[in-house]
């Protein structure tokens, strides 16, 4: 009976800690609002395609930065206080654009977005570690993945109700959306800090030279540009969708936007079902599959005239991509087994493509219409279908 009770006691305690914990992966998932966002700022400003696809590469840029020195940072004052910092940059980051919305106010936005996600990134992970352990990880992490997917999937539904519904009212508009995930960020902060978790001795930092001198070795370097395709492809269709289709259909962005909701539900859909086929199937053939879904869709994306039919290629990207960075993580450690800390900053840092293929896709789409930004997606596919036959 005491042993019974002492389980039923352990159990609840857990959920007590791993509750806290999801409402920070759902926090992480704002981070994915830099799409929705720019494409209404650019709509408010007037800005060109190049001037607004500045605000997701200057989200991505500080994951180049700070991902070794939060390492350091971890090892110094705990993960549990990074992952606590990293909330308080990403609260400070959304109650900025409720003050005023010119360029410069959201510049500073973005780039604290950036930083505090970049800093969550790195530490959310291994706190996870200290709650859970051995082969029910693995699925925490997933889980922790589908909670920040929700948070990415509902920006687009919140800012197009905003738009559409608060306008006249409270004259917040779409920037209602930054209010919301300003408010659950504080809250994350509080329940975070009000839980108690036991955090194991940290392993020794790794330090910039480390991480860079990997980049010497051929299939590390590769992992590491497949990573930067990944999310260059993944931030570019976020940002890119609607302006798809209003260039074509000649839709409002309103009702353009819900594209990028259609993205992270497959997204989202192809992350639970990715968990269950990498049991069964090898990394190369299931990973060569998700490639060439992306190929196709960037076919259809390049042709596509109809609403239903561009629906179709967003969801192929979203459904392809879903798994990718996971293989690439997994192989990048399993090259290098004896420096996983400094694999993992170094994958870390190739989120440095959210930065890259935004601004390629600016000028591109400047140059040729949203068929160009299209286009340089297209370069980190065909560069992901390349890597495909390099997996081991």
């Amino acid at each position: 009976m005491n042993n019974t009770s002492s389980a039923t006691v352990a159990r609840r305690s857990s959920l007590l800690q791993i509750v806290p914990v999801m409402l920070c992966f759902f926090a992480m998932g704002f981070v994915d609002l830099v799409g929705t966002a720019s494409n209404y700022v650019q709509k408010d400003l007037g800005l060109t395609d190049s001037q607004a696809n500045l605000f997701p590469s200057l989200v991505f840029f500080w994951f180049l930065i700070f991902s070794v020195p939060t390492g350091m940072l971890m090892n110094r004052i705990g993960r549990k206080k990074t992952v606590l910092i990293s909330l308080a940059v990403t609260a400070l980051s959304l109650i900025i654009p409720l003050f005023g919305s010119s360029y410069g106010f959201m510049l500073v936005a973005f780039s604290l977005l950036g930083i505090g996600n970049a800093i969550m990134q790195t530490s959310l992970n291994p706190l996870v570690s200290n709650l859970i352990s051995g082969d029910n990880l693995a699925s925490t992490l997933t889980f922790g993945q589908f909670v920040k997917a929700i948070a990415s999937f509902l920006a687009p539904i919140i800012a197009a109700w905003g738009a559409t519904t608060l306008m006249p009212t409270f004259g917040l508009s779409w920037r209602v959306l930054f209010l919301i995930y300003a408010v659950v960020s504080v809250l994350s902060v509080s329940v975070l800090a009000a839980t108690p978790i036991e955090e194991e001795r940290p392993d020794k930092a790794s330090g910039v030279g480390e991480c860079l001198k990997l980049l010497g070795m051929p299939f590390v370097l590769l992992c590491f540009l497949g990573i930067m395709c990944h999310v260059g492809i993944d931030v570019g269709t976020n940002t890119v969708a609607p302006k798809i289709i209003m260039e074509r259909l000649g839709l409002p962005l309103e009702e353009a936007g819900f594209a990028t909701g259609i993205y992270f539900i497959f997204r989202t859909a192809g992350c639970f079902l990715g968990a269950f086929l990498l049991r069964v199937m090898k990394p190369k053939v299931f990973f060569g599959i998700s490639v060439l879904m992306m190929l196709a869709a960037m076919a259809i994306l390049f042709t596509g005239t109809s609403l239903p039919v561009l629906y179709t290629g967003i969801a192929l990207v979203g459904f392809g991509n879903s798994n990718v960075f996971s293989v690439i993580f997994s192989q990048a450690l399993i090259a290098q087994p004896r420096e996983r800390n400094e694999v993992s900053g170094l994958m870390i840092m190739g989120l440095f493509g959210g930065t890259v293929f935004p601004l390629a896709m600016g000028f591109a789409s400047e140059a040729m219409g949203q068929a160009g930004a299209v286009a340089v997606m297209t370069v980190g596919v065909v560069y992901l279908l390349y890597y495909t036959l390099k997996i081991k």
